[in-house]
């Protein structure tokens, strides 16, 4: 993570692959978990956004983080949940977009108390977003739904053109 706008292209490539498989999950499923107490998939995508905002962004603008939970409280509905996650996008690209290259070097306090530089606290953004989009295509399996490949193309076309 070298300049801003190279973490900004990257991110913005992993977010499109979140959204293909937000776009895919049924609004009748909204809900679905396959353990009580565990994340719905609105939960999964309420909790992606409300992080990347309320943590990531407010951390890499200097203020304290205010997560306080991915409720249906925020949005409910698929489509108040999809707008949801793409103002918190909104919002937090505005963010990121205002840091400098040298912003990246600047020493910040994640969550767990540790201290690292803002170019690595944002890059374990995409790996909390990456790991909440496997959820949801584990979960989108479990209710009989194709999950969108993720660099696109699937395994068995890989393996087609490997042949």
């Amino acid at each position: 993570m070298k300049t801003v706008q190279g973490f900004i292209n990257y991110y913005e490539r992993t977010r499109e692959t979140t959204k293909r498989a937000i776009a895919v999950i049924p609004p009748d499923k909204l809900d679905f978990s396959y353990m009580e107490g565990k994340f719905s998939f609105g939960d999964q995508v309420r909790h992606i956004a409300a992080v990347e905002r309320h943590v990531f962004a407010q951390i890499a603008d200097g203020k304290a983080p205010n997560y306080t939970g991915c409720g249906k409280e925020l949005a409910d509905g698929y489509e108040n949940v999809v707008a949801y996650f793409d103002r918190m996008h909104n919002e937090s690209m505005a963010i990121f977009s205002k840091l400098s290259d040298e912003d990246l070097s600047r020493k910040v306090v994640t969550m767990s108390g540790l201290e690292t530089d803002l170019g690595n606290f944002l890059r374990a953004m995409l790996v909390h977003e990456i790991h909440h989009r496997a959820a949801l295509h584990l979960y989108l399996n479990m209710v009989g739904v194709k999950s969108p490949a993720i660099f696109g193309i699937t395994e068995e076309q890989l393996i087609e053109k490997s042949i």
